[in-house]
């Protein structure tokens, strides 16, 4: 993308962006920058947060593990070693580089390094962070997004995901989002793959007196009868939830796409819908423009409500067409 094009698609973004987590908000499509602009820089950095902003993104994405001394920190894995440069500077810690085993302030010495296809410098982007590929805290990530949606003229969006099932995960989230006056209205989901973690946040929610949007991340499963349903992926397997039942404590589900075992189908989508239920799927990593615009049209068409993306861009480009076209 040059730079027109990358101004182009940011003023159409200022144009078009909608408010995601309250529901007096437009019913437009939401674009979620999967672990930032992933597919182009350092996944989970301050820098691939502020591309994926730049490029119009509705939401950008913090996945979120806990260190040593209790702080959260946004990162995908549970373990250092595959995004950063951790094996340099550290030698192992009880057979791996777990981040619990480190302290914020050793992780803070590190650099996040691309993977896939991400790289460590996109075209006329210069990064606005003081260290744009170091390892953020959560509490920083919320900070910039707030910085950036004055920067921007929009309010981005956050959507961290609790990756361990742990209470002080969920007292830490819930701690940082109130602190930084985060409601029910505000633009925001939290995610997990745990419906006891989500269902466990709510009775914490409702006792501080402030539901946060909720989505509880798994695959579409269909029941004999043909009644869509939730499957939950755990150590065990699948479980399988009514939709009803998932809506009693949550405001949305994040679904896995393009998969043959558990295909995401229009039914489900609409049976989704009629239970209250906000629909994200993820995740959309075709890097191929043409081939991604008819992925992310595939599902618009469904009625898919939000896509994880790793190219927010290309997301953000389809996602514009189609609403104009409506």
């Amino acid at each position: 993308m040059n730079a027109f094009s990358f101004a182009a698609v940011c003023l159409s973004a200022l144009v078009l962006a909608g408010c995601g987590g309250n529901d007096d908000a437009p019913a437009q499509p939401q674009v979620i920058a999967h672990r930032g602009a992933s597919g182009y820089l350092p996944e989970h950095t301050l820098g691939g947060y502020e591309l994926a902003i730049r490029m119009g993104t509705d939401f950008i994405e913090p996945d979120l593990q806990i260190t040593k001394d209790g702080a959260l920190v946004a990162i995908h894995d549970d373990t250092l070693n595959r995004t950063t440069n951790v094996a340099t500077l550290f030698a192992q810690r009880n057979g791996a580089y777990k981040v619990a085993d480190f302290t914020l302030a050793e992780i803070k010495t590190l650099t996040v390094v691309p993977t896939g296809t991400g790289k460590t410098t996109y075209p006329s982007f210069t990064p606005s962070a003081a260290n744009p590929f170091g390892v953020p805290t959560f509490q920083e990530v919320v900070d910039f997004a707030k910085k950036q949606s004055s920067v921007v003229g929009r309010e981005v969006g956050i959507y961290p995901e609790a990756k361990q099932a742990d209470p002080v995960m969920e007292d830490g989230i819930l701690k940082t989002l109130n602190a930084s006056g985060y409601n029910a209205g505000s633009k925001l989901f939290i995610q997990s793959f745990s419906d006891a973690t989500l269902r466990s946040l709510r009775t914490k929610q409702i006792a501080q007196n402030n539901k946060m949007p909720l989505v509880l991340l798994g695959v579409a499963t269909t029941a004999a009868d043909g009644s869509a349903r939730m499957g939950v992926t755990g150590a065990t397997g699948v479980s399988v939830l009514t939709l009803k039942e998932v809506a009693a404590f949550t405001e949305g589900v994040g679904v896995l796409i393009n998969n043959s075992t558990y295909p995401l189908t229009k039914t489900f989508i609409d049976q989704a819908h009629a239970a209250g239920l906000k629909v994200h799927g993820w995740t959309f990593a075709q890097a191929d423009a043409t081939l991604a615009a008819a992925e992310f049209r595939k599902y618009l068409d469904m009625g898919m409500d939000g896509m994880f993306a790793n190219y927010p861009d290309l997301a953000v480009t389809t996602r514009n067409a189609y609403v104009q076209g409506k």
